[in-house]
């Protein structure tokens, strides 16, 4: 069987996840609070945070594993908020991939069509199909104890794709491959994805499988949604200091609102003063927010320019990383991270040696909680 042949003999038309009002609660832990969300049809879309921040739980209330207090689920337009999860056409590849030990790989991805009664003459192709999807033809004898995580994992996911879900969920799929291995299968999940044109919900907790694989992001924290948004979007543009601090590394600094109009600025104490646009909001006890590569060492005496703001400082700590290197400054009140690129022989600055941090203007925001 070809790609091709495999791709049509499992092709389910893309459907759309609407969430309208969801509260979940657990007795007195309000889990989930007032959830709207719009997931489009053939998306690769995520739920991250933190652990307990609700993200498992709401797609396990997508799947009918949860019920909500209030609100509903719609997918593909129609309410399944009432529908047990046999009858919701949604595929679910959990955690632990919950393969039986005692069956082969062709019989544990055979498992749900047989239990939806499928003809017995479509069972072999589709097992087929699903098995060379996901790059295990051969393999269909073994069992998952001769098989290694990333293939276990692909079984799992084998086993779900041959029932045709409408929306598929992984929960946290990749959370037992060791890090390369994650690299890999993480690739490979969103090929599969863009193949089949499936809409699939990732729950994850690591922000970088998130950004590497998904078109767009909701980020979740204490069972509120913060932000949703693309990858870059909520790297460049996050809506607080929740979610930049928690995408990525961010600088985030107290100061105070000084002058007004043209002449505004943030000042640090003992630090820098940052030029703010008149027609920047700043809201009160507003911290000053930028990234670590959007700061650079450069050499004493160096004039700022016109969009950027020198600060001098103190190196008080360096982790080489290979392709950068980044130090902390301590420069008045502030301790900035600041990430230089590396190139063979350059030299490095040693903690304690004073330095000057010039930071972009352009990339500082003004964040609340």
């Amino acid at each position: 069987m070809t790609a091709a042949t495999a791709n049509r003999a499992l092709a389910v038309p893309a459907v759309g996840v609407r969430i309208e009002q969801v509260n979940l609660s657990y007795g007195d832990n309000h889990v989930l609070k007032s959830i709207d969300l719009d997931i489009r049809p053939g998306e690769f879309f995520a739920f991250l945070g933190p652990s307990g921040c609700g993200k498992t739980t709401l797609l396990r209330l997508i799947a009918g594993f949860n019920h909500a207090d209030s609100g509903r689920v719609l997918v593909g337009e129609k309410d399944i908020s009432a529908l047990p999860p046999w009858k919701r056409d949604i595929g679910m590849v959990f955690q632990s991939y919950a393969l039986w030990p005692h069956m082969t790989v062709a019989r544990n991805v055979a498992f749900g069509l047989e239990e939806k009664r499928v003809p017995r003459a479509e069972i072999g192709p589709r097992v087929a199909a699903a098995l060379e999807l996901v790059g295990l033809t051969g393999l269909d004898q073994r069992r998952p104890a001769q098989l290694s995580g990333g293939q276990q994992q692909r079984v799992a996911l084998a086993r779900t794709i041959a029932v045709e879900p409408k929306l598929l969920l992984l929960d946290e799929p990749l959370s037992n491959l060791d890090a390369k291995l994650r690299v890999q299968v993480r690739r490979e999940l969103r090929e599969l994805q863009q193949r089949l044109g499936l809409t699939t919900i990732f729950v994850t907790h690591d922000q970088e499988e998130a950004n590497t694989v998904c078109d767009r992001i909701a980020v979740m924290n204490q069972g509120v949604i913060q932000q949703v948004g693309t990858p870059k979007d909520l790297y460049e543009q996050p809506a607080n200091l929740f979610v930049a601090n928690f995408l990525g590394t961010a600088n985030i600094v107290e100061g105070r609102v000084i002058g007004d109009g043209v002449s505004r600025a943030f000042e640090v104490a003992g630090g820098p003063k940052i030029p703010i646009a008149a027609d920047r909001k700043v809201a009160p006890g507003a911290r000053m927010v930028f990234r670590p590569q959007d700061c650079a060492i450069v050499g004493a005496g160096q004039s700022a320019g016109p969009d950027r703001t020198i600060a001098d400082g103190t190196v008080t700590y360096r982790e080489f990383l290979g392709a950068s290197v980044r130090y902390g400054v301590r420069a008045g009140s502030a301790d900035i991270a600041v990430d230089c690129p590396f190139h063979a022989g350059d030299a490095l600055h040693e903690v304690g040696t004073a330095v000057t941090v010039a930071i972009a203007t352009r990339s500082v925001r003004f964040l609340s909680d």
